[in-house]
């Protein structure tokens, strides 16, 4: 039964590791999480002389760099005279040349958020008139390619590593002490250990590039490595390495020294002391994440801090000793089963670390999102919804794990005193010097999984009587003997439905956990809802704040198109402001269905009001940056309710025209 088990465990497994990344991979870049708030000269904006400098302010603080702000003239060259600067909490500015001449301008920003991540963007505003530009700013973000989509792995392989290291620990001290002398066990710890290791000194090579130009080639610059030491994140890093190599020390001691302890006194003493030294070496890697990421920033970063990383600590016992228990289940010896008593104990933990993930996670969806429309308004209030109806159906399934638990608990007393019964009339009924020796082939089982038979220790007596060649033979049935009775205790152990049953359901439980923890990954690398909706909010307010007090309000129009070509989906929205009669200026942005700006070969965008037979009064923007163009003085001579034309080409042969209509002025 087990060798059919087997690879149908081995491809689920592999079926769900396979859905958790490819949940990674199509999850899209991770969303920043420091938006630009304000600015001065503000987006789009007309001023009568050249500022003395340009400030821009951000929902959290952001970490600067030489060329975090770039000003640029209409000719593409910088007119930006210094280094960067904070000027007061999450206000930043950059100083410029003085007497810079009429024209439009370019703002180009790239800087890192407080919690670690990326971001950049820029925008244009003009001095005495708008003018035409030759800038062409990308508008992809450095998390967008090969680099970013590393990053994001490594992120998930760490946090899978902590989980597997920290949880399967902890199920072997508080739950399965016997587990510590059961090599699958110790491979799953040490595998932990290793995953997050090797996935930090990635993550260490990776940000330089990460947070900077997002080459693939400056991965190993060694200066950028430098940098990145200095930073807040690049220190989590390094103090994880360091909490490591104690982690390394703790698992030795676990595996090695008390394992082979007899005495139970200090067995007892070790225990707790491995306890102390584990739950600190754990705690410290968990404040590694809490010290560069969301927690470290925003409402109430002091309590964030701690209930961050007690959540960690709660998924690393309950998901950690959940794949634990799973190799236990299925891997350990037929001489060392997993006993009930050691499921109803991790039962009890894994109950304790649900509360405690109720509790935290509570707190962390109010910070984070600060409102119950976030929930389905934003996208990480959408991850979040999804994570909570995981853990919800993960819990569903642990109520049926625990059922079977009670069943076994009640068949495996019945069970041990019918083999140890069985055992004695054997014992009783050969008294023969190699009946003797097969009687005591049952203990040398440990460590052999599938067959239960140890061949590297052989009795040293020889029963008096017979000859060499009979020893060998006596020997030689003694240890097929001892085989065929570990393989019948093993078909007896996996037989019983109340193991079966467990087992599925341990196995169910961990495949829900992979694509759980999948999803929590991409949740810390999104926009906490609060800062989107907070950006959104502060964006129309600067919107309106510009218009001019008689019009009628900034025009938006979104428009879905499709040329039918390959690749010609998308949809471009017209930004008119101030929507009056008279001068205006026009943005035209074209998305993909994803929502990622794209450059397309030509847009042009008319104007007709038919009600008075005008127009069509074609407009003809200027490319700005990926996906964006703008035309300044855009006339629209009277009121009315105008149809707005934008003419869409994604190739040589595929165009097409979409229409709305908007009442101006």
């Amino acid at each position: 039964m087990t060798q059919t088990i087997a690879p149908r465990v081995r491809t689920l497994v592999l079926l769900l590791l396979a859905a958790a990344c490819a949940l990674l991979a199509g999850a899209g870049p991770a969303s920043a999480h420091a938006a630009v708030t304000g600015s001065d000269p503000g987006q789009g904006a007309v001023v009568d002389k050249a500022p003395a400098r340009i400030t821009l302010t951000f929902s959290e603080q952001v970490a600067l760099s030489d060329d975090s702000l770039r000003v640029l003239d209409p000719e593409g060259k910088r007119v930006d005279t210094a280094e960067p600067a904070n000027v007061s909490g999450t206000t930043y500015a950059v100083p410029l040349h003085s007497g810079l001449p009429d024209g439009t301008y370019t703002v180009a920003y790239q800087v890192v958020s407080a919690d670690s991540h990326p971001v950049a963007g820029a925008y244009t505003f003009s001095i005495g008139a708008p003018s035409k530009t030759s800038v062409s700013v990308s508008g992809q973000s450095t998390d967008d390619g090969v680099v970013g989509w590393l990053y994001g792995f490594g992120r998930y392989v760490s946090y899978a590593g902590f989980i597997v290291m920290a949880g399967g620990a902890a199920f072997v001290l508080a739950c399965w002490r016997r587990g510590s002398g059961v090599r699958p066990v110790q491979r799953f710890v040490v595998s932990g250990w290793v995953a997050l290791t090797a996935s930090t000194l990635a993550l260490l090579l990776l940000r330089g590039s990460f947070t900077g130009s997002g080459k693939v080639s400056d991965i190993f610059d060694l200066s950028l490595l430098g940098q990145v030491l200095q930073t807040k994140s690049g220190a989590a890093l390094v103090s994880r390495l360091l909490l490591l190599a104690a982690a390394a020390l703790f698992i030795a001691v676990l595996f090695g020294a008390y394992d082979k302890r007899e005495d139970a006194e200090e067995k007892r003493d070790l225990t707790f002391g491995l306890s102390i030294g584990g739950v600190v070496v754990a705690a410290g890697l968990a404040a590694s994440w809490a010290m560069s990421e969301h927690a470290s920033v925003g409402l109430q970063a002091g309590i964030a801090m701690p209930v961050d990383v007690l959540h960690l600590l709660a998924v690393a016992a309950w998901l950690g000793g959940l794949g634990a228990l799973l190799v236990a289940l299925y891997r350990a010896p037929v001489d060392t089963p997993v006993d009930a008593p050691a499921v109803r104990r991790f039962s009890q933990v894994a109950f304790g670390s649900v509360l405690a993930l109720i509790a935290t996670g509570t707190y962390q969806s109010w910070r984070q999102l600060g409102s119950w429309s976030a929930f389905t308004d934003t996208r990480y209030g959408q991850l979040l919804l999804t994570k909570i109806a995981l853990v919800v159906v993960l819990v569903g399934v642990a109520w049926i794990s625990r059922r079977w638990t009670g069943r076994l608990a009640e068949t495996v007393p019945v069970e041990a005193s019918a083999v140890r019964e069985k055992e004695r009339v054997g014992a009783g009924a050969d008294g023969a010097g190699e009946t003797a020796v097969v009687g005591d082939g049952d203990a040398p089982a440990e460590g052999e999984g599938d067959t239960g038979l140890d061949t590297g220790e052989q009795p040293a007596t020889e029963p008096a009587g017979p000859e060499p060649a009979d020893s060998e033979r006596a020997a030689q049935l003694a240890r097929q003997q001892a085989a065929r009775d570990a393989a019948q205790r093993k078909r007896t152990r996996d037989a019983d439905p109340n193991r079966f049953g467990l087992r599925r359901s341990v196995l169910a439980e961990a495949g829900i956990a992979v694509v759980l923890l999948a999803v929590t990954t991409v949740l810390t690398q999104t926009e906490p809802g609060r800062t989107e909706q907070e950006a959104k909010a502060a964006t129309s307010a600067a919107a309106s704040s510009s218009a001019d007090t008689g019009a009628s309000g900034a025009l938006t129009l979104n428009m879905p198109f499709d040329t039918g070509g390959e690749d010609g989906k998308g949809i471009v929205t017209i930004d008119v402001d101030p929507a009056r009669v008279g001068g205006n200026e026009m943005h035209v942005y074209v998305e993909r269905p994803n929502g990622r700006a794209f450059d397309i070969p030509e847009v042009k965008v008319e104007f007709t009001l038919k009600a008075k037979d005008i127009g069509p009064l074609p407009v003809v923007p200027d490319h700005i940056a990926t996906g964006h163009w703008s035309a300044n003085g855009v006339q629209i001579p009277m009121a009315g309710d105008w149809q707005v034309d934008v003419t869409v080409r994604t190739s040589d042969i595929d165009e097409v025209t979409v229409s709305k209509n908007a009442q101006i002025g």
